[in-house]
């Protein structure tokens, strides 16, 4: 039997300021296996991106059980994440191309093969031929395509995506959604992906884990039987209607 990628049980995350205490997150249990893609969805400020964080490395957590990684490789965060935030924040001032090497400069990895997998990442987001141009010249998606290229330029085991389309218009974050789901299977990444957007949870996720309002805890974590590749008209089926009311109705929208 595969083991766990990510295994959380009772994941409590507590933030002190002073002798004031804040509790962020109350119970996180949920498994997320190796080459999935996880929807995280609940209320907006109920510790989604606080969740992100811990899994990140960025943030510890107080009580539970967090594992990352298989009992025979070690799970280095600083290593193997890839992070894609809702901002593209490439730096204005370096070309495409630059911006994605970014991480492989931090790690001192071999940059003769960096240049060689950025531009193949680059093709792989659809960009080739943007590799000189700067941020300012690229559409918001376009940015966003080169942000998921820098956060796996370094060939990271797990890739967290904290809301990455949400700023992006209705059409071109429908035209990211079908892009991402071709990246990802192309890629094979574990992938957990933050989203308030109910309808883009289950479109592209394996599986959903459904958090209630703050402080965040577990309401459900269930398997979206829709075949891959995913279409847009999937979501007129009756189907994916019922997945969307399953979690309308966990979150009290009903």
């Amino acid at each position: 039997m595969t083991e766990p990628f990510i295994h959380l049980r009772s994941v409590r995350k507590l933030y002190r300021k002073g002798r004031e205490e804040f509790l962020a997150i109350s119970d996180a249990t949920f498994d997320v296996m190796p080459g999935e893609l996880v929807s995280l969805v609940g209320p907006s400020g109920c510790g989604k991106s606080t969740l992100l964080k811990v899994l990140a490395g960025l943030h510890g957590h107080e009580g539970g059980d967090l594992r990352i990684g298989s009992s025979a490789h070690a799970f280095d965060p600083s290593r193997d994440v890839g992070m894609v935030f809702q901002a593209p924040l490439l730096l204005k001032w370096r070309r495409i191309l630059e911006n994605v090497l970014l991480p492989a400069e931090i790690l001192g990895l071999p940059m003769t093969q960096a240049k060689e997998r950025a531009r193949a990442l680059l093709a792989l987001v659809g960009l080739s031929g943007f590799e000189d141009k700067y941020p300012y010249e690229l559409s918001g998606g376009m940015q966003q395509r080169a942000a998921i290229a820098r956060a796996l330029i370094h060939d990271p085991k797990l890739v967290l995506m904290d809301e990455p389309f949400g700023a992006l218009d209705a059409l071109t974050r429908e035209k990211m959604n079908l892009e991402l789901l071709r990246i990802w299977k192309e890629s094979g990444k574990t992938i957990v992906f933050v989203t308030h957007g109910i309808s883009e949870a289950v479109f592209l996720g394996t599986r959903v884990v459904v958090l209630t309002a703050g402080p965040a805890r577990m309401a459900d974590n269930f398997e979206i039987s829709l075949p891959y590749p995913r279409t847009l008209d999937m979501k007129t089926q009756e189907r994916f209607g019922e997945y969307t009311r399953r979690i309308y109705k966990l979150l009290g929208m009903e």
